[in-house]
């Protein structure tokens, strides 16, 4: 039987005059973030990933799509830049829901900045001037609704970092609870302990892209090494399915 494939919403945005008008088109599609504490002077502290963002009025954070707008900190929402039904095991899960589907879905941004993405289109929006899609708007119903068509077992967010665009997540992810449905990230695991308790009540398995056993590596791609292992020990404390997978890189991990 042939795979039941969904054509992904990737239309590049040319770059002469797109990462204006992408990021006029994003900062239109928010809302209200939860994963933050204010601070005196308009200034907030966004807790979606390990990096902790102060972010001052008319300023953004790290991954770009999460801003201070008159001391406010606004989070992306209602929208996507990439949606497939495909098998679970290309997540990749291997040990959850074996030959299932997942509808995944993905937004855009990241915390971090990987010269060998594969999504580099989806992640590096706002950032890479040659990168960027253009988003379409949808609603979790009919997210979810899309994926008991398909026979999905499962929805997935992924294609971008879904740490940094968790309160979207969530809101599709209780949709597909209420339906039936496992729920899972596919992460870079740049975690916080106040994102994983905010995801958590929500999702169920949480794969970690475990990108080398060295710190000079992961600050080439924006990250600490010591921030990652703590997620981990942090993702199965709390319960989650986690599996942890390594791209083999040649010349940057191959050696370890």
């Amino acid at each position: 039987m042939p795979h039941r494939g969904i054509v992904s919403f990737l239309t590049h945005v040319a770059p002469d005059g797109g990462a204006a008008s992408l990021a006029q088109a994003l900062d239109a599609r928010v809302r209200e973030g939860d994963l933050v504490a204010k601070l005196p002077d308009g200034a907030v502290r966004c807790f979606a990933c390990g990096h902790r963002c102060l972010v001052r009025p008319g300023r953004r954070g790290i991954c770009k799509v999460r801003f201070n707008r008159d001391g406010t900190l606004y989070a992306p929402a209602g929208y996507v830049a990439a949606l497939q039904c495909d098998p679970t095991e290309k997540k990749p899960f291997f040990h959850c829901l074996p030959g299932s589907d997942t509808l995944t879905f993905g937004m855009l941004g990241c915390d971090f900045h990987c010269g060998y993405c594969q999504n580099w289109l989806t992640s590096q929006a706002l950032r890479d001037d040659a990168a960027g899609v253009l988003p379409q708007d949808v609603t979790p119903d009919a997210l979810v609704r899309l994926a008991l068509r398909q026979g999905a077992q499962l929805v997935g967010s992924s294609y971008n970092e879904p740490l940094i665009t968790a309160e979207w997540a969530v809101e599709v992810f209780k949709e597909a609870k209420t339906r039936g449905l496992k729920t899972a990230f596919i992460s870079n695991g740049n975690a916080t302990p106040e994102v994983l308790d905010y995801i958590r009540p929500w999702t169920d398995c949480y794969k970690i892209d475990f990108k080398a056993m060295d710190d000079r590596r992961y600050r080439e791609l924006g990250g600490v090494l010591e921030h990652v292992l703590d997620a981990i020990r942090m993702v199965y404390e709390r319960g989650f399915w986690l599996e942890l997978v390594t791209l083999v890189v040649p010349g940057f991990n191959d050696d370890e």
